[in-house]
């Protein structure tokens, strides 16, 4: 990785905040100074004043492995809503809104709900307009669920789709099909395109909402350094990306490697837990800021995920990065001035 990608530690100067208070905080928004994420024991927390607080759940039971997610849940992408409220897009139950503060919880479209002929299996990031009315989201495959995303990455299947939900009318449209992993989205500041991390692809689709290409796509960027995960705005009028896995360049990437053998893939599933395959993938930590076109602005890196690990997202608030996690126990801050 050279230019602008090359190497440096600047992640490493994070701070790492509520360790062991909580595990995998995917991503988090803010309402005002009030800090909200979601957790992989399928909670909904507040962070005000430096006290954890849960706020909702979407499931129940005891949540403590992955086999627990489908009736826990698992909430991935969250938004703050123009209404003082959250829009949360839970892997296993779909789409619901939260209010924080009378702790209500709202089911908007169920994972249950057939969309043009086939279920949500892992719905995962959403981003809103702003008057709420429209919900971009993602659902990732309709054959694997969350707890099953190494072997729906290492299989690259193409049955993800970009949806469209509207809050008044209830309607669903599909926007996008034959997607390999659609992860994260956002909405242009305009408001005239989505972004689609494409994440076995190493790639972002942008798909037009309105304007004369409205309904078409192309690609934004693509041979990215790395596994896009959630895309979030930044203050220069570009965009965050999060990266928990890298692919050096040159060198060996056991994913790249493995993406074009899938009798490999299956044979080393048969032998070994996702968890153990986990273990053989390096760690490293990477958040790129892309410009508003898509050329590469900047990189954060924390070669090893010293301090920052498993990352999924940077959020932008107050001069700071909030570096969400999939599975870390707990969430990093990095001041953009020392970065």
């Amino acid at each position: 990785m050279l230019g602008v990608l090359q190497p440096n530690t600047k992640l490493r100067q994070a701070e790492r905040l509520f360790e062991n208070q909580l595990v995998g905080p995917e991503s988090i928004a803010n309402i005002g100074d009030v800090m909200f994420t979601g957790t992989a024991d399928g909670r909904i927390i507040k962070f005000e004043s430096g006290e954890v607080e849960t706020i909702a759940r979407f499931g129940s039971g005891p949540c403590k492995t992955q086999d627990d997610e489908p009736a826990c849940g698992r909430p991935l992408g969250i938004r703050a809503g123009p209404n003082g409220t959250l829009f949360v897009a839970d892997a296993y139950k779909g789409l619901f809104e939260v209010n924080p503060w009378k702790r209500e919880v709202k089911l908007l479209l169920s994972s249950d709900t057939p969309i043009e002929g086939r279920k949500m299996s892992f719905v995962n990031d959403l981003t809103i307009t702003r008057d709420g009315r429209k919900i971009y989201f993602t659902d990732s495959s309709s054959k694997w669920q969350r707890r099953d995303y190494m072997l729906l990455f290492m299989e690259g299947t193409d049955d993800g789709r970009l949806l469209e939900y509207d809050t008044e009318t209830k309607e669903v449209k599909v926007l996008l099909d034959q997607l390999r992993f659609p992860n994260g989205v956002q909405l242009s500041p305009a408001e005239d395109f989505i972004l689609v991390a494409e994440t076995t692809m190493a790639r972002i689709r942008r798909f037009y909402v309105s304007g004369l290409m409205k309904g078409g796509a192309d690609l934004f960027v693509e041979n990215l350094p790395g596994f896009p995960d959630n895309i979030r705005p930044s203050s220069s009028g570009g965009y965050w990306v999060g990266m928990a896995v890298i692919r050096p360049n040159p060198g060996f990437s056991m994913l790249d490697f493995l993406s074009e053998r899938p009798y490999i893939k299956r044979m080393i599933f048969k032998l070994f837990s996702q968890e153990t395959v986990m273990k053989f993938v390096p760690r490293y930590s990477l958040v790129l800021e892309l410009s508003d076109s898509g050329a590469f602005r900047r990189s954060l890196h924390d070669p090893n995920g010293q301090v920052a690990t498993y990352i999924s997202e940077a959020h932008e608030h107050d001069g700071h990065l909030y570096l969400g996690s999939f599975r870390a126990p707990f969430l990093c801050r990095l001041s953009l001035q020392s970065a």
